[in-house]
């Protein structure tokens, strides 16, 4: 199986992260507009908990967490690329962890039900740990 195959899934997901840029965008600026907030007055992002509506903060939030479990998922994907590993399971869990990290964006940006994110974030780390245990199983 080529390489492209696995890429597919992690460039989806890049691609995602980006979109949820500009949904960060478009509701932090305006809030941070409507509170009156300076942008010097943003610098530590802790303090804006208090000073924003519950929306832009779980929006931003979320951002953040693409920036957490995902890496691993990039530097795995890389890791089975280069090293010709690419095989159907290998990226079927990597497809179900790019809809499983879509599903969890979704569900925190909007409504926040945190029982629903946590199962959510539980099957893409089951998902990643497949592919995370197949790939030390071939390495060693």
């Amino acid at each position: 199986m080529e390489a492209i195959g696995i890429l597919r899934p992690a460039i989806v997901l890049v691609g995602w992260t980006g979109g949820m840029l500009a949904w960060l965008l478009a509701t932090r600026l305006p809030a941070l507009s409507k509170a009156g907030i300076e942008p010097q007055q943003a610098q530590d992002t802790s303090r804006l908990r208090d000073l924003l509506p519950a929306e832009a903060q779980r929006v931003a939030n979320n951002y953040n967490h693409l920036f957490e479990q995902p890496t691993l998922f990039y530097a795995l994907v890389a890791m089975i690329a280069i090293l010709g590993d690419v095989d159907s399971l290998h990226v079927q869990c990597a497809w179900a962890f790019t809809v499983l990290r879509i599903i969890h964006s979704c569900v925190q940006a909007t409504v926040d039900i945190v029982a629903i994110r946590f199962g959510v974030f539980l099957l893409s780390w089951i998902a990643l740990g497949i592919m995370i245990v197949r790939e030390v199983m071939a390495v060693f």
